[in-house]
């Protein structure tokens, strides 16, 4: 919760559930390179069924991740805190659902799915509120539903490039736990071109992957 002047935090003064990311949406949508991650997902959207319904936790613009979803021919249900990011997406994908909610209370998690992902995402959120959302994402999935997630190989924290807000990341052994705990079996992990660390799990046992 932001201060006001002479340091008084009071009742109209509200959190801010997108992390920063409404007041530098316009930042984030100039600086937002639209290839990183596209071809890393573009590989992973391949394995998903036909037509899959997909979760975009953070979709922000929807470029490039939403993208490539919906040329995959994919049902996109994007979720974003940023307001400014999530009006850019609905112009951007109109057929796709989109809601402007902080991820971990979307209405979206009602429903059931055949794949989520969550780019650049996790490590925004605390860490007890990074294994909520991963609990949520694994309530929502089909069995044998996939989750691809980034976030650093390592337990570290930072400041958010954009932002300077406090970045989390749980490690790779704290999220394998994490997703053991929800039913998730780790069945990959990736650098791409940005060095950006991937996470691919499913729900169930690799034997439950058609």
């Amino acid at each position: 919760m932001r201060e006001r002047e002479g340091g008084f935090s009071g009742p109209l003064d509200f959190p801010d559930d997108s992390n920063g990311y409404e007041e530098a949406a316009e930042v984030f949508l100039r600086a937002r390179n639209p290839a990183i991650g596209a071809a890393t997902v573009l590989e992973w959207s391949k394995r998903l069924a036909p037509g899959s319904a997909v979760l975009d936790l953070g979709c922000g613009h929807g470029v490039p991740i939403s993208r490539v979803l919906t040329e995959q021919g994919c049902r996109v249900y994007g979720v974003d805190a940023s307001a400014r990011l999530i009006a850019e997406f609905r112009k951007r994908f109109p057929e796709a659902h989109a809601e402007h909610a902080p991820v971990e209370r979307s209405e979206f998690f009602r429903r059931p799915f055949g794949a989520a992902v969550a780019w650049g995402l996790l490590f925004l959120l605390p860490a007890e509120t990074q294994k909520a959302v991963i609990g949520r994402v694994a309530r929502a999935l089909r069995p044998g539903g996939a989750f691809l997630f980034t976030s650093p190989r390592e337990a570290v924290t930072w400041a958010d490039a954009l932002t300077g807000r406090i970045s989390i990341s749980l490690g790779r052994d704290g999220y394998e736990q994490s997703l053991r705990a929800e039913g998730f079996t780790l069945t990959g992990e990736q650098i791409d071109e940005g060095d950006n660390y991937y996470y691919f799990a499913i729900k169930g046992q690799a034997s439950d992957v058609r």
